[in-house]
């Protein structure tokens, strides 16, 4: 089959298009043929070296598919050849096949193209898990997304909108912030005009937000904490500018905050089949009403996935990068 690889850590030149041999479903899993797989953030941080796969997994990168089952293994119910799907993985997603447990898999929702569908999978795990689960957002409060144009951040913004939250964004430039008013979000926040801080606080009667997802890390750590309400919710979840920060703790201490993280990746099968079954209950069908819809910015083919990170690590982009596989 046709893959990508990391020959060594490095730029996106390190990324190359190899032949590997198609890979079999163990108990529990399904091989897809994929049609279309999504490029994100760790993807990049793989290819960097700094985010090695979990033991036992492929070192093709690649979190998201979709495409049909082709071939069921041991055990496998509820599943046939021929399904359309999109799964999220643990790795293996650059390539004409992959295999995946089961339990990772969902219904390529009605009425959306195979790039659209595959660009769900990684942002609505991570969006679902983190802002929902860890952060405990609530109807009629508030969420500060920060990155507001990235994969997460436009599945962060409608989501929060579409459970009644209001949601405000960090972005940059007049453009990006227009993208983040048009998908639900009540205000975006220009980070090189503007303090997010003041802006939240000034938009609440100076209470500040419920909730705090953050991709950026560094010195927006310690901002975000100035920006969290009592009792508020702070979840890292990246560290564009750094995974260290100096964080005074006695806001922390007076306003009961909660400062959290995850990582999705290495997660056991069995958490993210719970987060699977609550996406299937509670997101399609939104995606199926058409109040929810993945972004997608460009779609470049499987060789070009070295031009696909140059376009996610200029940051120019609005939403999701896919790659198409034939």
């Amino acid at each position: 089959m046709a893959a990508v690889e990391v020959s060594q850590p490095g730029k996106p030149e390190v990324l190359v298009p190899v032949r590997r041999p198609v890979p079999d479903p163990a108990p529990g899993e399904v091989r897809i043929a994929v049609q279309a797989a999504g490029v994100n953030r760790p993807d990049v941080l793989q290819r960097l070296g700094k985010y090695n796969p979990p033991p036992g997994v492929t070192d093709i990168p690649g979190l998201e598919v979709a495409g049909t089952i082709d071939a069921l293994g041991e055990g496998v119910e509820g599943w046939a050849v021929g399904d359309p799907v999109c799964a999220l993985l643990a790795g293996g997603g650059y390539a004409g096949f992959c295999v995946v447990p089961a339990a990772q898999c969902l219904p390529v929702p009605a009425g959306l193209s195979m790039a659209e569908a595959a660009a769900l999978p990684e942002t609505a795990f991570t969006v679902w898990s983190n802002v929902f689960e860890r952060g405990a957002l609530q109807p009629g409060e508030t969420l500060l997304v920060h990155g507001g144009t990235s994969g997460i951040g436009t599945t962060a913004i409608q989501l929060g909108a579409a459970f009644g939250a209001r949601v405000f964004a960090t972005a940059r430039g007049a453009d990006k912030c227009r993208a983040c008013v048009e998908l639900g979000a009540e205000r975006a926040i220009d980070y090189g005009e503007e303090d997010f801080v003041a802006v939240v606080k000034e938009a609440t009667g100076g209470a500040g937000v419920n909730v705090v997802l953050d991709i950026v890390g560094g010195d927006y750590v310690a901002r975000s904490i100035d920006a969290l309400a009592v009792e508020g919710r702070y979840v890292c979840i990246g560290f564009v500018r750094g995974a260290t920060a100096t964080v005074n703790f006695f806001p922390v201490m007076t306003k009961r905050l909660v400062l959290t993280g995850s990582t999705l990746r290495a997660r056991p099968v069995a958490y993210k089949q719970a987060v699977a079954e609550q996406l299937k209950a509670r997101v399609w069908p939104l995606i199926a009403e058409g109040r929810i819809k993945p972004v997608v910015h460009e779609i470049f083919p499987l060789a070009r996935a070295a031009d696909a990170h140059r376009l996610m690590e200029s940051n120019r982009h609005v939403g999701k990068i896919v790659l198409a596989v034939e």
